[in-house]
C-alpha cells in the first residue's frame, strides 16, 4: 500500500489490535505495528490508541519534526473524504511560517518599502539551504557539545553563507552568493536576513559555533588589512579556516581600554612576542586566526594595537563552560611568547583602539537581528502550542491571561523589528563613518531594547509552556534553549547597563543649546 491508498475510518478502526495497529493523524494513515515496540514513551500507549484517529493525541505531545522523522515509512494511505490540513506540507524546508507574527511583517502580507524580489528570493534559498544542512544535525550536535565540522563549514562557504554574514563590500566578488544575487546590488537587508535565518536554528550553542566569530573577527582584516592578507580572507570566506575575536579578558570586559595582553617587538624588528590571556572567546576553541588586541603602547586606548594571530606554537586554547553549549568553542585562550610577523599589524601601532571600535556597531546590529528573529520564533513556537494544549476544558489559548501575554510579546517584537528595519534602511544609505556618527547611540539603545523585550518574552513563553519550558527535548525544546541563553545577548557586544548610557551620552551630544521649557 501507499499514501495513495484510501480508507475510510471503519477500514482503521479494524486495525486495533497489536498484530495489526493504524492510526489516524491529519487524515493520514499510518501502520505502528512495528514502531510500537520502539515507541520511546512505551508500546502500551500506542496500542491504547490504535485504531483511532489520535491527531489530537499526538499533537499535545510532538512536534511536527516527530512525523517528519518517522512518518514517511510508516503511511499506508489515506481516509476517503478527509481534507489533509496541509501539516507536513507546511514543514517542509523553506516554507513561509503562516502563524500570524511569526514572520516579519512583509513576509505575512504586508507592503514593505523595504524589501525587493531578490530580497525574497534570497531568503528562500537561505532558509532552504539552513533547513536542510544546518538544522538536521544541530540538536543533536548541541547537545553533545562538538563544534560544527570543517565540512559545514566548506559547504556554508561555498554557498556563499559566510560571505553573506560580512555585508556588503569588495569581499562579496570573491564568490558566489545565495539565489544568484550580484555582489553589486547585496545590501545590508540580505546580510540581516542571513543572520536572521541561522538563528531559526533555535540551539544557541551550535548556533554561535557556525562562525559568530568569523563575523565579529573578519571585519577587521577586511577592511585594515585586506591587502597583506587575501589569502586568510579567501580561507575564512571559503570555509577552510575559521577566525575569531579575541578581545576580552579576565579583567578588561567593557572597558576596553584596560587590556593587558602585551606584544613587544623582537631585536630584529620583524616580530612582535605576544603573552597574555583572552576570555570568553567565541569560536576560539577552534578558530586558525585570532584577531587579538594587544598593548603595545602606554595605558589607556592609545596603546592598544590590533594583531591577526595564527593559531601556532605558543597559542593554548581551553575550553569555558558556560549556560549554553560547548559547540560554540568559548576558550580561554593563552598566549606565551607567540612570535607574529609584524605585517600581522591591523591598523597602525598603538591605534587599535580605533581597529576595535570600527566593528562594534556591526557586532551589535549582528546581535540584535539573532535575538530578534530567536525572540519571534519562541512566540510562534508558543502560539502554536497555546493552540495544541488543552486545560481546564479548554484550549489554552481560549484563557483570557494567555492572549494577555502574547498581545504584550506580538506588540513589543513588532516594535524590535520596525526599529531594526529603520536602521538597516540607514545603513544603506550610509558611508560606514556617518554610520559611526549617527547611529551609535540607536544601535545601542536598539540593543538594550532588544536584550529587554527578550527577557520579557523568554519569561512569558516559559510561563505558556510550563514543565516544558525547562526540558531540553521535546516541545518547549527551543523555549527552553532560549531563556538559558538570551543573557549572553545582554553581555556580549556590550552589556546592557554600557548600552543605555552610551544611547543617552550620544543624544546628549546632539542636544541644542538654546532648547529649553
Amino acid at each position: 500500500m501507499s499514501a495513495q491508498s484510501v480508507f475510510t475510518r471503519q477500514d482503521v478502526a479494524a486495525h486495533n489490535s497489536a498484530s495489526s495497529a493504524w492510526i489516524v493523524i491529519d487524515s493520514l494513515v499510518y501502520d505502528i505495528t512495528k514502531f510500537a515496540a520502539i515507541h520511546p514513551g512505551g508500546e502500551g500507549i500506542l496500542l491504547a490508541l490504535a485504531g483511532k484517529d489520535v491527531t489530537d493525541d499526538f499533537f499535545a505531545l510532538h512536534k511536527v519534526s516527530v512525523l517528519q522523522k518517522y512518518g514517511p515509512k510508516l503511511i499506508v494511505g489515506k481516509i476517503a473524504d478527509s481534507e489533509y490540513s496541509a501539516i507536513l506540507e507546511m514543514a517542509k524546508p523553506g516554507t513561509i511560517s503562516k502563524v500570524p507574527y511569526s514572520e516579519p511583517s512583509y513576509l505575512q502580507g504586508l507592503k514593505t518599502p523595504y524589501y525587493k524580489p531578490t530580497h525574497e528570493a534570497f531568503r528562500a534559498a537561505v532558509r532552504k539551504f539552513v533547513e536542510e544542512e544546518l538544522i538536521p544535525d544541530a540538536q543533536t550536535l548541541d547537545e553533545q557539545g562538538k563544534y560544527p565540522s570543517i565540512e559545514t563549514f566548506r559547504k556554508m562557504g561555498q554557498f556563499g553563507l559566510l560571505a553573506a554574514r560580512m555585508g556588503p563590500g569588495p569581499h562579496l566578488q570573491l564568490v558566489s552568493l545565495p539565489s544568484g544575487v550580484r555582489a553589486e546590488e547585496f545590501d545590508y537587508f540580505h546580510e540581516m536576513i542571513a543572520h536572521e535565518e541561522i538563528a531559526r536554528l533555535g540551539f544557541p550553542g551550535y548556533l554561535d559555533g557556525l562562525a559568530t566569530g568569523m563575523v565579529i573577527g573578519l571585519p577587521p582584516v577586511l577592511i585594515f588589512g585586506a591587502k597583506k592578507h587575501p589569502q586568510v580572507i579567501r580561507d575564512v570566506l571559503s570555509g577552510n579556516k575559521r577566525i575569531c575575536l579575541a578581545i576580552t579578558e579576565p579583567t578588561a570586559g567593557s572597558d576596553v581600554a584596560q587590556i593587558s595582553t602585551t606584544a613587544v617587538k623582537s631585536p630584529c624588528g620583524k616580530y612582535y612576542i605576544v603573552n597574555g590571556v583572552k576570555k570568553w572567546i567565541t569560536n576560539g576553541g577552534f578558530s586558525d586566526y585570532f584577531t587579538t588586541a594587544v598593548r603595545t603602547g602606554g595605558p589607556g586606548m592609545s596603546g592598544i594595537s590590533v594583531l591577526l594571530i595564527p593559531r601556532t606554537e605558543g597559542v593554548e586554547t581551553k575550553a569555558i563552560k558556560t549556560s549554553y553549549s560547548p559547540s560554540a568553542g568559548t576558550a580561554y585562550v593563552v598566549f606565551e611568547n607567540v612570535k607574529v610577523p609584524v605585517e600581522n599589524l591591523l591598523g597602525k601601532e598603538n591605534q587599535g583602539f580605533q581597529v576595535i571600535m570600527h566593528n562594534f556597531n556591526h557586532e551589535r546590529w549582528f546581535i540584535i537581528c539573532g535575538l530578534v528573529r530567536s525572540a519571534r520564533m519562541c512566540i510562534e513556537e508558543s502560539f502554536k502550542w497555546a493552540h495544541q494544549r488543552n486545560v481546564f476544558g479548554k484550549k489554552l489559548i481560549e484563557q483570557p491571561v494567555i492572549r494577555q501575554k502574547f498581545a504584550g510579546m506580538f506588540a513589543q517584537v513588532e516594535g524590535l523589528q520596525n526599529w531594526l528595519e529603520n536602521i538597516t534602511f540607514q545603513m544603506n544609505q550610509m558611508s560606514y563613518k556617518e554610520q559611526s556618527v549617527k547611529l551609535a547611540g540607536p544601535i545601542a539603545l536598539l540593543k538594550f531594547q532588544t536584550t529587554r523585550v527578550s527577557t520579557h518574552i523568554s519569561d512569558e513563553c516559559c510561563q505558556i509552556f510550563g514543565g516544558r519550558a525547562i526540558t531540553k527535548t521535546g516541545m518547549g525544546s527551543k523555549v527552553e534553549s532560549f531563556q538559558r541563553t538570551f543573557k549572553f545577548g545582554s553581555i556580549l557586544g556590550g552589556s546592557e547597563e554600557i548600552m543605555a548610557d552610551l544611547g543617552i551620552r550620544q543624544a546628549i551630544r546632539e542636544m541644542p543649546a538654546y532648547a529649553k521649557l
